[in-house]
C-alpha cells in the first residue's frame, strides 16, 4: 500500500525518507508544497492529495511532516493511524520526535521502519514486540557501538511475542507488584449563552491505561450507560464482539502504557459541565470596550476542581487590553 515516506522539517527540507515497494523520487514532495503554499496556515494542508500517478497522506506533529506515497487508491484514515503510530513509536523510543533525535539515531529510525512495514503494509506495530526486536537507545549501547563498529540494534533472538497467541502481549511477564492505572480523560466542546445556559455540547473521551500484571490477565471494564458512546475506537486487545452483543469491554491487556478507547459523545445527550461560565459583552463609542466574565465551580458536581484556566482569544482588531481579576 504505502511506497515511500518523507519526512521534512518546519522549513520544508527532506531529512529523511524510506521506500519499500519502489523508489519514488523526492520531486513528488512538490505537491505538498504547492499545497502549503496555498494554505493561510502550513499545518493546515489537505490530509490527502491527489497528483496524476500518485496519492499524498501527510499528518503534522511537533513541526515535523510525515508524508505516505501511494500508487494506487487505499483507505487515506487506514494510513493517517498508521502514520500516527510512527510518531508514537518514535516517542515511546526517543522520548521526544523531533529532527535532531530522528538524525541521532538515523540506524534504529530505519529499522523500526523496516519492521513496522513490509511490502507497503503495516506488520509489528505494537512496542512491546519492537522493542524486543530493536534495543531502544542508551548511552551504554552507544558506547558499546562505537568501540566494536557494530551499529546494529536488531536481537539476535525471536520475540516471545511471536510465540504467543496474543502479538501484543508477550509470554513470562512478572511483577512483584501487580497494578493497573486507568485514566479517563474527556474534552468537552460547548456553547454557553450570556446566563450561564448550556446551548450545545459535545465530549471527545479517551481511556489511556497503564497496567503491570503477570501472567495473561483477562480484564473487564464496563459502563453504566454505555449506549451513550459514540464514534468508538478501540485497541486491538478489545474483543468486539463482547462488546457488540453485551457492551462490556473485555480484553487481554498490553504491558504497560496504552490507549484502551476513545469515544464520542452527541450533542443529543445531556452534558453537565462541572464550571458556570457567565459574561458580558459592553461596547462603548469610539474604539474601546468591555468584556467580562465569570467563571466558578457548580457546587453541586461535588468533586473539587484543579488547575482550572482560562485562554479568551481576541480578533485581530484588538490592539490591546488590560486583564483585571476580581478574585
Amino acid at each position: 500500500m504505502i511506497h515511500s515516506l518523507f519526512i521534512i522539517n518546519g522549513s520544508g527540507e527532506i531529512f529523511m525518507e524510506k521506500h519499500w515497494k519502489t523508489v519514488v523520487s523526492k520531486s513528488i514532495c512538490d505537491y505538498f508544497f504547492e499545497a502549503q503554499k496555498k494554505c493561510g496556515n502550513p499545518e493546515d494542508v489537505s490530509p490527502v492529495i491527489a497528483t496524476p500517478h500518485h496519492y499524498l497522506i501527510n499528518i503534522c506533529r511537533s513541526s515535523l511532516y510525515f508524508v505516505a506515497v501511494l500508487t494506487n487508491e487505499g483507505a487515506p484514515l487506514f494510513v493517517i493511524e498508521f502514520l500516527h503510530r510512527i510518531m508514537d513509536v518514535f516517542e515511546e523510543y526517543f522520548v521526544t520526535c523531533t529532527e535532531t533525535t530522528l538524525k541521532d539515531n538515523y540506524v534504529i529510525v530505519y529499522e523500526l521502519l523496516d519492521e513496522m512495514l513490509d511490502s507497503g503494509l503495516p506488520l509489528a506495530t505494537e512496542t512491546s514486540v519492537l522493542k524486543e526486536l530493536i534495543k531502544p537507545p542508551n548511552l551504554l549501547r552507544k558506547v558499546a557501538h562505537l568501540v566494536t563498529g557494530d551499529s546494529t540494534n536488531v536481537s539476535d533472538a525471536l520475540p516471545s511475542n511471536q510465540l504467543s497467541n496474543i502479538p501484543w502481549r508477550r509470554l513470562g511477564i512478572k511483577y512483584t507488584n501487580n497494578e493497573a492505572y486507568f485514566d479517563l480523560i474527556e474534552e468537552i466542546d460547548a456553547i454557553i449563552d450570556r446566563n450561564g445556559a448550556t446551548v450545545m455540547g459535545e465530549i471527545q473521551g479517551y481511556i489511556d491505561c497503564c497496567v503491570k500484571l503477570s501472567g495473561m490477565p483477562d480484564l473487564t471494564l464496563n459502563f453504566i450507560n454505555p449506549r451513550l458512546l459514540d464514534d468508538i475506537s478501540f485497541h486491538p486487545c478489545v474483543r468486539l464482539k463482547k462488546w457488540e452483543s453485551d457492551h462490556v469491554i473485555s480484553f487481554v491487556p498490553p504491558d504497560g502504557n496504552f490507549r484502551l478507547i476513545s469515544y464520542h459523545i452527541g450533542s443529543q445527550n445531556s452534558i453537565s459541565i462541572p464550571i458556570y461560565v457567565k459574561s458580558n459583552i459592553q461596547y462603548r463609542e469610539g474604539s474601546s470596550g468591555r468584556f467580562e466574565l465569570t467563571v466558578g465551580p457548580k457546587q453541586t458536581m461535588g468533586k473539587p476542581l484543579e488547575s482550572v484556566s482560562i485562554e479568551c482569544a481576541m480578533p485581530k482588531s484588538v490592539l490591546n487590553c488590560t486583564l483585571t481579576p476580581t478574585q
